[in-house]
C-alpha cells in the first residue's frame, strides 16, 4: 500500500510573471518550474488537466494548466484575480515558492480529434483552458495530426485580451484562421455609442450572418456568439471546444446548433468548486460525477445526460 500522502504539494518556483489584463479583476499568467528534478520530469499532463496551487499560509485552488505538453520543464497558469488565493498569487513576485500537485482530471481527448478540424470558441479568461489545446495543436510536433483551425477569442476591452503577442503570431500563420473581438457596447477608452471602436468594426448584431466582411479584417466589435455566426464554421469532420461565462457559453452552443454541431462534437469545461481534485471530498459531485476527477472536460452531450437527474 503507498504511503504517498495525495495532498502534500510539490515546492515549485515562480520564474517569470506575465500581466496579460489590469483592473479591478486583473489576470496574470505565472510561469513556474517544479523544484525537484525528478517530480518535473514525471509531471506529465495532457490538454486540458488541472493542478492545484498552494500559497502557503493562505490556502490553495484548482487552476486549468495554460501551457501545452510539448512546452518541456515548466507549466504555465493563467489566473483573473477573484478571491483570497488568486489575490495572494497576484501579490507574488519572481523566485517566490508555491505548492503545486496535480495534474487531475480527464483533459482533451486529443487521439480522437486527430485528422479533424478544430474549432477553438474562448471567451474572457476562458482562452486560458484553451490555449493548451490550441497550442499543442499547432506545435510543430503536432500540426500535420489535425486538419483546419479556426481560434475564436474575444474580452470586453482590447486591453482585456490575454496573450497579446502570442496572437499577434498566430495571426501571422497561414494555417490557422484567428477571429478576435471586443464587447460591442466597449471600446479602447471605455463605452461607446453608436460606433464600433476604430479597427474593430461592428457586426450586424441584428443579423450577424449578413455582416459584410471587409477583407482581410478579423477583428470586430461584438460579443463572441455573434461572432462565432459570422465565422460560420462547417460541422462537417468538425470538433468544437468552447470555455468561458458560462452565459457565453450557453449561447455560443446554440449558434453551434444552428450550425449543425451535434452535442457529441461540442465539449466545454465545468468549474464546480472543486477542494481536493482527487474525488474525496465531494464538493464538485454532480450525480455521480466528480468534476475534478470525470471532468474537468465534457461533451455537451454527457453535460445534458448530467442535469438531467436533477
Amino acid at each position: 500500500m503507498s504511503t504517498e500522502n495525495l495532498y502534500k504539494p510539490h515546492l515549485a518556483t515562480i520564474t517569470e510573471i506575465r500581466e496579460e489584463a489590469t483592473g479591478e479583476r486583473g489576470i496574470k499568467t505565472f510561469k513556474v518550474r517544479i523544484n525537484d528534478d525528478e517530480v518535473r520530469k514525471n509531471f506529465k499532463h495532457i490538454p486540458g488537466q488541472c493542478a492545484m496551487l498552494s500559497v502557503f499560509g493562505v490556502g490553495e485552488s484548482i487552476f486549468g494548466i495554460s501551457s501545452p505538453p510539448t512546452w518541456k520543464d515548466f507549466l504555465e497558469f493563467t489566473i483573473m484575480r477573484v478571491g483570497n488565493v488568486t489575490s495572494a498569487l497576484h501579490m507574488m513576485n519572481v523566485g517566490d515558492v508555491i505548492g503545486i500537485r496535480g495534474p487531475y482530471g480527464n483533459g482533451f481527448p486529443m487521439d480522437e480529434f486527430k485528422g479533424k478540424n478544430c474549432i477553438f470558441i474562448g471567451a474572457g479568461v476562458g482562452i486560458a483552458p484553451l490555449r493548451s489545446v490550441y497550442q499543442y495543436v499547432l506545435s510543430p510536433e503536432h500540426r500535420k495530426e489535425f486538419g483546419d483551425v479556426l481560434l475564436i477569442y474575444g474580452a470586453r476591452t482590447p486591453a482585456d485580451l490575454a496573450y497579446k503577442e502570442e496572437f499577434e503570431e498566430i495571426d501571422k500563420r497561414d494555417d490557422v484562421d484567428l477571429q478576435m473581438c471586443i464587447d460591442w457596447k466597449f471600446g479602447p477608452e471605455g463605452m461607446i455609442d453608436e460606433d464600433a471602436a476604430k479597427g474593430w468594426p461592428k457586426i450586424k448584431m441584428s443579423c450577424p450572418a449578413e455582416t459584410e466582411i471587409p477583407e482581410g479584417c478579423n477583428h470586430w466589435t461584438c460579443f463572441v456568439p455573434q461572432l462565432v455566426e459570422v465565422a460560420a464554421p462547417s460541422p462537417e469532420n468538425a470538433v468544437a471546444l468552447t470555455c468561458g461565462p458560462p452565459i457565453a457559453i450557453k449561447f455560443v452552443v446554440q449558434n453551434l446548433e444552428k450550425l449543425g454541431f451535434s452535442d457529441d462534437q461540442v465539449y466545454t469545461t465545468l468549474e464546480n468548486r472543486m477542494k481536493c481534485g482527487i474525488g474525496k471530498c465531494g464538493r464538485c459531485n454532480i450525480g455521480e460525477i466528480y468534476v475534478c476527477k470525470d471532468g474537468p472536460v465534457f461533451t455537451r452531450e454527457q453535460i445534458k445526460k448530467m442535469f438531467q437527474e436533477f
